[in-house]
């Protein structure tokens, strides 16, 4: 281990001064070495990638030219996941039925300093957080079973007073973080340097009058101050962006994803409005249209854009399917434990079971054995989707709503009729993308079969 953090260390200190070049042969003597068979084909089209100088390069590089905390931090963290973690994810059938998930996220606290439209965070109280005894130990039974990768939502997690001091105590975890980004004040800034382990991804609803219009005068101006911060102290930070109907368009646009390059994200994070929370709007949800415009859109950014772009529904493919319970799981402030952050049902909580108990629970297993709900896996989710699979395991293991308004869709007979048309006009618009998407990954598994 002591090598292996040697070589690390030694990898990050050298990274801002190889050239594309230097760093090609590092990764091919990598493919030799170090990288599992399974993986060869994904680290081989990075190689690619760099060698074709495609906008996911310029985001390399500019990883390479971060603070040099965020660089040890990141470079270990990548030694680390193939030569050790990696030998611990999977199905684990043998030791009691349960997934080890990539991730864990959690919401320490439901307390927010905004009160944006839509957001199923309402009026909570300091008595209604995780303590930090509770935050510890999920995090020290995830490491155990091989978890490196916690997210912290809420809320505001930045107004959870141990956020710092969790981040700091498991150094050896990387955390990425879902803030409003008001918060984040230079003495935080100055921290969270010294740590390299914190990646804040700031949510924003596009320009000025969009962003104001929802989360409140003058936060537009306050997450610029944050973005310019972070970005000239090196510090790796992406956006947020809650895809709605009447901002479907603008936050696709070339405009306003150069406008977040320019302010220095390197990853932009899309999701779509759902009708969970506090007065859910069906009204707010984005078209079916404008969901396979966003799919189209994506490509377009990955192409041409130096930005690691997400898409939480339309990258569902690759997963494949939905992820819910199986590669993620989400604790509430309540201790509650969700199969997802759009899933607001649960059977147990933390509190009063272990990590790998919750894991192993009839909900959970039922949930991965559907697992994917649909053959088309542009289709993954089993809420607006594939809706009466969440309909069918709700009253299958009686659970319960996790806070007020968590079952709207589920008992409304007005918004499951909504629902249920949605469906049936996704599952219409995306059948070619679908059969597009299979022949293109049957010419991959065939050019794969090939390399070896």
């Amino acid at each position: 281990m002591l090598f292996q953090k040697q070589i690390a260390n030694l990898t990050a200190s050298i990274l801002p001064k190889i050239s594309d070049k230097q760093f090609i042969s590092m990764i091919r003597f990598a493919e030799k070495t170090v990288i599992p068979k399974k993986y060869l084909f994904a680290v081989r089209n990075i190689r690619l990638s760099l060698t074709r100088k495609e906008p996911y390069a310029q985001v390399l590089r500019k990883v390479f030219n971060l603070d040099k905390n965020y660089r040890k931090k990141m470079t270990s963290w990548v030694f680390d996941t193939f030569l050790n973690k990696m030998k611990k994810w999977g199905y684990h059938e043998d030791k009691g039925d349960f997934q080890v998930p990539k991730a864990i996220l959690m919401s320490p606290t439901m307390r927010c300093n905004l009160s944006c439209k839509g957001c199923y965070a309402g009026k909570y109280s300091v008595d209604e957080d995780l303590n930090f005894n509770t935050v510890d130990r999920i995090i020290n039974e995830g490491k155990k079973m091989g978890v490196f990768f916690f997210v912290f939502i809420g809320g505001e997690p930045f107004a959870w007073p141990h956020l710092l001091k969790t981040c700091a105590k498991h150094n050896d975890c990387m955390f990425l973080i879902f803030t409003n980004g008001t918060l984040i004040s230079e003495r935080t800034t100055k921290i969270m340097k010294k740590l390299g382990n914190m990646i804040p991804a700031i949510s924003i609803e596009g320009f000025e009058k969009e962003t104001d219009e929802r989360r409140g005068k003058n936060v537009y101006k306050r997450i610029h101050y944050t973005m310019s911060m972070l970005n000239q102290n090196k510090i790796p930070f992406g956006y947020s962006v809650t895809v709605m109907k009447k901002n479907a368009n603008l936050v696709m646009s070339e405009r306003f994803v150069d406008m977040m390059i320019d302010k220095g994200a390197l990853m932009g994070w899309y999701f779509l409005y759902m009708p969970v929370g506090k007065n859910p709007d069906m009204n707010e949800m984005p078209t079916p249209l404008q969901r396979l415009q966003l799919l189209k859109q994506g490509k377009l950014i990955r192409q041409t854009k130096p930005l690691f772009f997400i898409d939480f529904w339309n990258d569902s493919p690759y997963a494949p399917g939905c992820i819910a319970g199986k590669y993620y799981l989400h604790i509430t402030n309540k201790g509650d434990v969700e199969p997802c952050i759009y899933s607001h049902v649960a059977q147990d909580n933390i509190k009063n079971k272990s990590l790998k108990e919750v894991l192993q629970s009839p909900f959970f297993r039922e949930l991965r054995r559907r697992q994917p709900f649909n053959k088309n896996l542009f289709l993954p989710c089993m809420w607006i989707d594939n809706p009466k699979v969440s309909r069918e395991l709700y009253e299958k293991f009686k659970l319960y709503p996790t806070h007020e308004g968590a079952d709207f869709i589920l008992k409304n007979k007005v918004a499951r009729k909504k629902i249920d048309k949605y469906a049936e006009e996704m599952e219409e618009l995306y059948r070619d993308e679908w059969e597009s998407f299979k022949k293109k990954k049957a010419e991959r598994i065939k050019l794969r079969k090939e390399l070896k």
